[in-house]
């Protein structure tokens, strides 16, 4: 199975592979691969023939200082309260703080859903298990009718 491309890659892997083995000028292989010669030059310089990660090197919010993204998180670290609380109870020292910026903090913190308690939850059950043969139909009446 062949290497899948995005939709503006003008390169597979091979094609790198190809252009970092080469000795030839940067123009003679772009003209040879029909890219551009700085997409080789570029391929020429690294290391490897992967892609690399694009955005942002260090994941940090937009909205919140670091002060006040520490603050969210040692709340909801020491508290364990639901997220809605959690905003209610910052607002009052962060007074720009939305719900979907604290959703977003807690995400990149990776705490951003509550451990599990024992007994927090019903048991689920299972299906009653019918012997081989039997066979369960509902009919409903339609609303057409």
């Amino acid at each position: 199975m062949g290497q899948i491309r995005h939709g503006s890659a003008t390169t597979t892997h091979a094609v790198r592979a190809a252009i970092q083995r080469s000795q030839a000028s940067l123009a003679a292989l772009s003209e040879e691969f029909g890219i551009n010669p700085k997409t080789v030059a570029k391929w020429r310089k690294r290391q490897t023939v992967e892609d690399q990660k694009t955005g942002p090197r260090k994941l940090r919010s937009t909205s919140l200082t670091e002060t006040e993204e520490a603050t969210a998180v040692a709340f909801r670290r020491h508290t364990l309260l639901p997220l809605d609380d959690c905003l209610y109870a910052l607002q009052a020292s962060i007074s720009h703080l939305t719900r979907s910026a604290l959703h977003r903090c807690l995400q990149r913190h990776e705490i951003s859903r509550l451990p599990d308690i024992e007994g927090d939850k019903p048991k689920r059950q299972r299906f009653k298990l019918y012997p081989i043969g039997f066979f369960h139909l509902n009919i409903a009446e339609s609303p057409d009718r």
